[in-house]
């Protein structure tokens, strides 16, 4: 079989990722926040107060982009880092009241992005899109 990108499902959702990431990036720019920084503070918004550790293992990144994406949002005012009581070598990420502050703003940019990319689709093919990609997303995450 010859590989074809235009029915590589890999292809085709990292494509699709891309895209998605740049409108993302326009919308969420001006309330100076990046994509891996927004994928950051989804997790946090639903839990703060949690350690390095456990956001690289919810977003899926690699333990040096995580602290290279958590220096870049220390540094912006967006958390903190304190030393966790139960373990001297672990840090917890707490969001700061901007990040707090950026909620609404970001999320709304987020699902205007969605929106936008989606329009074409109807709201069972949405949902079917959705319902497919987290599947997959569940089979990668055992492989």
């Amino acid at each position: 079989m010859r590989f074809s990108k235009n029915v590589s499902a890999g292809y085709l959702a990292n494509h699709m990722a891309r895209l998605f990431a740049t409108g993302l990036h326009k919308r969420i720019q001006p309330l100076g926040l990046a994509p891996a920084q927004f994928m950051v503070l989804l997790e946090l918004w639903a839990q703060d107060r949690l350690t390095q550790r456990d956001l690289v293992q919810r977003v899926d990144v690699e333990q040096a982009t995580m602290a290279n994406t958590l220096r870049r949002m220390e540094r912006d005012g967006l958390v903190e880092r304190r030393p966790c009581k139960g373990d001297k070598r672990a840090r917890i990420v707490c969001l700061t009241d901007r990040a707090r502050s950026l909620q609404g703003p970001a999320t709304q940019a987020a699902l205007a992005q969605n929106t936008a990319a989606l329009a074409g689709l109807s709201a069972q093919e949405q949902n079917q899109l959705n319902d497919l990609m987290a599947r997959v997303i569940a089979t990668m995450r055992r492989l």
